[in-house]
């Protein structure tokens, strides 16, 4: 059998004559999901739903075969991180966490237990017993992180958790989240900053005026974007070498030295053709070649290519 998945079918949200989502249909396996969209494209709407903390205007919406519509099944298999902070007042991490395990049923010995290995979980062990008031912006990210892990749910809706941690922060952070999809888990994340979302997501659900644009892999994605040519840079000793070469393919329309002469960027409307000929180029003139690579298979060129004026999905 399938592994079960969060599935949304022809999703709308007004707000009065405002349109939030619109008829949004998806299907997200587990694994780390990235949501991609500029501020009010629809992607918080879009989570508040799948949370249930806002009602469709139409659609449907199954999380593992739960409606929102059941908010005690609903919030026992779903952890939420909001972008925004709201706290009990004077609470402590340790106090936050036990209060929230009680909800969902734990007995107070072994909430405390739980929470002690969450904080640790997401380093704020040091501070487990200080109130949160005092906490730094990333030390308050950590701290909704491990509410939203607590009590070990299925899926995780995590709305912006990287704002405010520093660079290495930002690193465990993430390798947490790779590790909770590893596990089985569906973990949905949004971020403003794209290349974050390149290093943590096995695939995308790419936001734009309420609709899904696109949505799978970012390669996947990348490769249905035909009215943009592909970008692939190329480092090796001789990169003027393989310059003049390349020129000589008509599907070839750019080629340029780039990083003080260190490597080619090159554009090729066919890539089913330019691979090949790139190989036949290498083995012709002996090149030492470092890397080939992509370089606009990513979020943030995809989704460029996919909303501005020369992008198109055939």
């Amino acid at each position: 059998m399938s592994a079960p998945t969060i599935s949304v079918v022809d999703l709308s949200k007004f707000y009065g004559e405002v349109l939030g989502v619109n008829r949004v249909t998806v299907e997200i396996p587990p694994g780390l999901t990235g949501l991609v969209g500029p501020n009010g494209s629809g992607k918080s709407t879009l989570m508040h739903l799948l949370c249930g903390l806002l009602r469709p205007s139409r659609g449907s919406i199954s999380v593992l075969g739960v409606p929102p519509d059941r908010p005690e099944e609903l919030f026992r298999l779903l952890g939420y991180c909001t972008q925004y902070d709201s706290f009990p007042a004077g609470a402590t991490a340790i106090g936050f966490l036990v209060h929230t395990l009680t909800l969902h049923g734990f007995d107070r010995a072994a909430a405390e237990r739980r929470a002690h290995e969450v904080v640790e979980r997401v380093g704020l062990a040091d501070a487990a017993r200080r109130r949160i008031a005092g906490y730094s912006k990333g030390m308050r990210q950590r701290i909704k992180l491990a509410q939203a892990i607590c009590h070990e749910p299925r899926v995780l809706v995590l709305d912006e958790p990287l704002n405010g941690l520093d660079p290495m922060g930002r690193a465990e952070m993430i390798d947490l989240f790779k590790g909770l999809a590893r596990e089985g888990r569906h973990v949905i994340v949004s971020s403003h900053i794209l290349n974050e979302l390149d290093l943590i997501s096995d695939g995308v659900i790419m936001i734009h005026g309420g609709s899904v644009v696109a949505e799978g892999s970012i390669r996947a994605v990348r490769g249905e974007i035909t009215t943009q040519p592909l970008q692939v840079l190329v480092r090796c000793d001789r990169p003027q070498t393989v310059a003049a070469h390349a020129f000589s393919l008509d599907h070839v329309v750019e080629a340029r030295i780039v990083d003080g002469g260190a490597g080619l960027l090159l554009r090729t409307t066919d890539a089913s053709r330019f691979f090949p000929d790139l190989g036949r180029i290498i083995l012709s003139t002996g090149v030492e070649v470092e890397t080939v690579t992509p370089a606009d298979e990513n979020v943030h060129a995809v989704y460029d290519y996919l909303i501005g004026d020369g992008g198109g999905v055939r």
